[in-house]
């Protein structure tokens, strides 16, 4: 397994510290200051990205940012949540349109001999994926439109994250039983 290059930590970590720099920058700036930070953001997206669909992101987090800017308002800078989820929403409903599914091709990085069983278990975690991403984009529109920001940063800053790494762990315990079945079968066939 290789780690992940050091721009990419720095945009996962700028990506984990957006909602709590915005709620923490509420009582000190203005909306309109405060997308400096969404521009920052979306200008080390557009430098580390390799993949196009993150470039709709980053178009998206420029228009929020621009309207932030525009009506000094903070509504545009607590929808970026829900950007990202609509983003990642369409690419994973894609592949399972147009196959390989994204988890498909996430697994194919490590295990380019993916046996022919897997594909189908690889198009039900895509599924999964694309019900989080529903799931979390409705919530993180809730609480952008209707709660405190406070909540809004408690739930995109932390609380997402932690349902997003519950969702991964699982799924991985999942696949390490289904991988294990399908060597048993292959086992017994032998």
């Amino acid at each position: 397994m290789t780690l992940p290059q050091p721009k990419t930590l720095l945009l996962g970590a700028l990506t984990l510290a957006y909602p709590l720099a915005v709620y923490f920058g509420i009582g000190h700036f203005e909306p309109r200051w405060l997308a400096l930070l969404l521009l920052g953001l979306a200008l080390v997206r557009l430098l580390v990205t390799r993949q196009r669909f993150w470039l709709v992101v980053v178009a998206g987090a420029l228009c929020l940012a621009l309207f932030s800017i525009w009506g000094n308002a903070l509504l545009p800078l607590k929808l970026y949540p829900v950007l990202v989820n609509a983003v990642l929403c369409t690419v994973f409903v894609a592949s399972l349109a147009y196959p390989p599914s994204a988890i498909e091709r996430l697994a194919r990085l490590t295990e380019p001999g993916l046996p022919p069983q897997a594909i189908g278990y690889t198009r039900q975690v895509t599924k999964l994926w694309c019900g989080f991403f529903v799931f979390n984009g409705t919530v993180a529109l809730l609480t952008a439109l209707w709660a405190s920001p406070a909540v809004w940063a408690l739930y995109n800053g932390l609380i997402a994250y932690g349902l997003m790494g519950l969702l991964y762990a699982g799924e991985w315990l999942v696949r390490r039983r289904v991988k294990a079945h399908w060597f048993n079968l292959q086992d017994a066939h032998v």
